[in-house]
């Protein structure tokens, strides 16, 4: 007997048998749709939490900070030790020690981080702005989304900003009563890429000018050159940030204090500054996520600590991995529950087509022959409840997506159904159909052609 005809005969039986038919499709609809669904809230979880961490700083980058409250190191089993800074002199992140972080194997990109406070000022409006200086490579390894302009410029001379979509909140008007965004609900009327703006950047000079104890200190001209991309509706790891390039920002700050502690700078017991610049913090990049503790590791017996987002992703993982084998299971059982289905649909047609079966054998039908019709229609079963449960799946997923997004928590998803997970939901539906109708297939073959024949 051809396939074909197999396949015409499978399907013709399942056609007559509708209502039947579509009962047990149902049933696994409802199997299919419940793994799918249950597995993408694991996955959808999963993979919302790694957007998360790619946005802000990714997954191949270390924030490494000074051993002043004693060195931390890493163990060979992965635990941390501590000695205390009473028997070790404190470690501090100079330029010497972020190009001797950049020698480890491994680091592609090494980049101390200097922060300082600034108030600019434009068009009738200041703002008191939290500056980072950074290389100007490091910025570029973060991958900042922007809106317009560019990254800031390492010109040595002249500051460049590089701001947050959200900044512009921060400005607020200087004549009569100070408003801000959050008062009045109303953004400043800024065009910050076109606008001149003025900076005060010796910020102790401006109070005591404004106590009546000093002269105003210089305003600095300093542009916008870049806008982070989204508005204050679309919250993002740059989104209340401003940049500049830190080789210019040491440049000026020293020319602005010239022999005068920079603030924030740690100063010599005698009250005077360092000749070296000490950074806040350091932005490190490794080449590849796996090499990620290996660098902490070193960085940790340099004296320094660290953190990075894949500390944070292989705990995560695992719950999530959890999380995922409890929610399949929950499925996985509604799919079990439909095979049983499947069987006892397969063993209520046997018992209805013996004389067909015994008729088959007569006119000289293989026993493979009689085993692939009825696998086959255990196997459009499963087909046809597997392809209409995706379909279900998707359904739900949507909903369940929308619901999320309209709830105003920031997130737009929990559920997501990859294409292998379709793939193999559909493949296991076929299979859990083929296994189910395995039994009455076998029992089918063993029935007598004679007796088969005689029981109708």
């Amino acid at each position: 007997m051809k396939f074909s005809d197999l396949l015409k005969m499978s399907l013709s039986s399942l056609w007559r048998r509708k209502l039947r038919t579509i009962l047990t499709v149902l049933g696994v609809i409802i199997g299919t749709a419940s793994i799918v669904v249950m597995m993408s809230l694991g996955i959808g979880l999963n993979k919302s939490t790694m957007e998360q961490i790619e946005s802000s700083g990714g997954l191949t980058t270390i924030d490494v900070y000074g051993g002043n409250s004693g060195f931390v190191s890493y163990s060979s089993d992965g635990t941390i030790t501590s000695s205390s800074s009473e028997d070790k002199e404190p470690k501090q992140l100079t330029d010497e020690v972020m190009e001797e972080i950049k020698q480890i194997p491994h680091v592609t990109i090494s980049s101390g981080i200097m922060s300082t406070s600034i108030l600019v000022k434009t068009g009738g409006y200041e703002a008191d702005l939290y500056v980072q200086g950074m290389k100007a490579e490091a910025l570029e390894a973060m991958q900042i989304p922007l809106k317009e302009g560019k990254l800031p410029a390492s010109n040595g001379t002249e500051l460049e900003l590089l701001m947050g979509n959200m900044v512009i909140a921060d400005f607020r008007k200087t004549s009569g009563r100070s408003q801000s965004y959050y008062e009045t609900g109303e953004l400043p009327d800024i065009d910050l890429m076109g606008a001149p703006l003025f900076a005060i950047l010796d910020m102790n000079a401006y109070w005591d000018s404004q106590n009546g104890e000093g002269p105003p200190p210089k305003k600095y001209m300093v542009n916008v050159c870049g806008m982070v991309a989204g508005n204050m509706d679309e919250y993002n790891e740059h989104s209340w940030n401003t940049y500049v390039d830190i080789d210019t920002l040491a440049n000026v700050l020293k020319k602005v204090y010239k022999n005068k502690p920079i603030p924030g700078q740690p100063t010599m017991a005698n009250g005077k500054p360092y000749k070296y610049l000490i950074y806040d913090r350091g932005f490190v990049k490794v080449d590849e996520m796996d090499n990620v503790e290996e660098v902490q590791k070193i960085i940790g017996d340099m004296g320094f600590q660290s953190y990075s987002n894949s500390e944070y992703l292989k705990s995560m993982q695992q719950q999530f991995a959890q999380i995922q084998a409890v929610l399949g299971g929950i499925g996985a059982v509604s799919l079990f529950v439909a095979a049983i289905g499947i069987a006892n649909t397969m063993m209520m047609s046997i018992y209805e087509r013996t004389k067909e079966i015994g008729i088959m054998k007569v006119l000289g039908c293989s026993l493979s022959n009689i085993r692939s019709l009825f696998l086959l229609e255990a196997a459009f079963i499963g087909l046809f409840g597997g392809l209409l449960g995706l379909g279900l799946s998707y359904s739900i997923s949507g909903l369940i997506n929308y619901v999320v997004s309209q709830s105003g928590n920031g997130q737009e998803y929990i559920s997501y159904i990859p294409l292998w997970l379709s793939g193999a939901a559909l493949g296991f539906a076929v299979l859990i159909g083929v296994l189910a109708g395995l039994m009455p297939a076998l029992r089918a073959m063993k029935l007598s052609a004679l007796e088969a024949i005689r029981t109708q």
